[in-house]
């Protein structure tokens, strides 16, 4: 089978596409045959060596995989050959085959699409545990999205509406993103290049500040959206995509009653009913129609180097999918 690897960290080129032996399932690990796999920032973290933890050499990027089951192992209890399913994967997934897990496996709903599918996960995940797990957003609450237009965003700009929030901000780098965020819900929706877009925040909530804020830049980003705050609010730190380390003095927390979440995924797939339980509410959301997935391109699996390339130039909207 084909699947793509990297030997060592760096840029998009260091990607290579390989031929390997198929895996056998063994245990309670299931074989999937790829049919579309997603793409996330935290492939590029991983690929360049500053990921959240250690990534061991040589290293398959893939999270997110939706295909069919083609084998599986003796000890699988409720997984069976010719299921459709998608599943979460800590590595492994840039491959025309899978080996998963069973438990990490749910089985789509009849007539998913399967690109959908591959589409939702990660972000889909995140946004809704971000929103209601972390930063227990409550009815009536204002809520901030930065990058409205990508992956987690188009969706936590439309879960946050699901979920109760009175007022979404969005903020996007382009008119076009404004756009799109303001077609699946924002109420407002901000340029985060201008200079004066804290300003802009403020005076959208009166003065007041916003009750939840999503942060996935890092660096100077963080800081000024911690000033967006209202008393009692919740940043929930998701990412780092300036790559800058941010410095926090707790003291600035204290006045106004503040608190900075974390929030990393993994940490939710440990928890099998909550992750099980959340993602079959998404993909049921996605299939009835009443959660609109954003795909912003589709390529093969040789091509993952230039999908890198594009993921990381900010060019794109919505979700980017791999397919065997």
């Amino acid at each position: 089978m084909k699947m793509v690897q990297f030997t060592e960290y760096g840029g998009p080129d260091v990607l290579e596409v390989k031929e390997v032996e198929r895996p056998s399932p063994s245990g309670r690990h299931v074989l999937i045959e790829a049919e579309a796999i997603g793409v996330n920032y935290a492939d590029t973290a991983r690929r360049e060596g500053r990921y959240v933890v250690p990534t061991p050499l040589p290293f398959v990027p893939g999270t997110e995989v939706a295909g069919v089951v083609r084998e599986v192992g003796p000890d699988v209890q409720a997984i069976r050959p010719g299921q459709r399913v998608v599943a979460l994967v800590e590595s492994g997934g840039y491959a025309e085959f899978v080996a998963v897990d069973e438990r990490a496996v749910v089985p789509l709903p009849d007539g998913m699409d399967v690109q959908q599918a591959a589409a939702l996960p990660v972000q889909g995940l995140s946004a809704y545990h971000i929103l209601k797990t972390m930063s227990r957003l409550e009815d009536g609450e204002t809520v901030l999205v930065h990058a409205a237009a990508g992956g987690v965003g188009t969706l936590a700009v439309q879960l946050a509406k699901r979920f109760g929030a009175k007022t979404v901000i969005a903020t996007a780098s382009t008119e076009e993103k404004r756009e799109l965020a303001r077609r699946l819900g924002a109420d407002v929706t901000i340029d985060y290049t201008q200079n004066d877009w804290t300003k802009a925040v403020m005076e959208a909530t009166d003065g007041r500040g916003v009750d939840v804020a999503l942060e996935m830049v890092g660096g100077g980003i963080f800081h000024q959206t911690l000033d967006c705050l209202a008393p009692f609010g919740r940043l929930v730190v998701y990412g780092m995509a300036s790559g800058e380390m941010t410095r926090l003095n707790p003291a600035r927390l204290m006045a106004k009653n503040w608190s900075v979440v974390g929030f990393f995924l993994p940490q939710i797939m440990r928890k099998r009913a909550l992750y099980e339980q959340s993602l079959r509410e998404l993909l049921h959301w996605v299939q009835e129609g009443s959660l609109e997935l954003i795909i912003g391109g589709v390529y093969p699996l040789e091509q993952a180097a230039m999908v890198h390339e594009l993921l990381q130039g900010r060019k794109t909207s919505g979700k980017l999918l791999l397919v065997p």
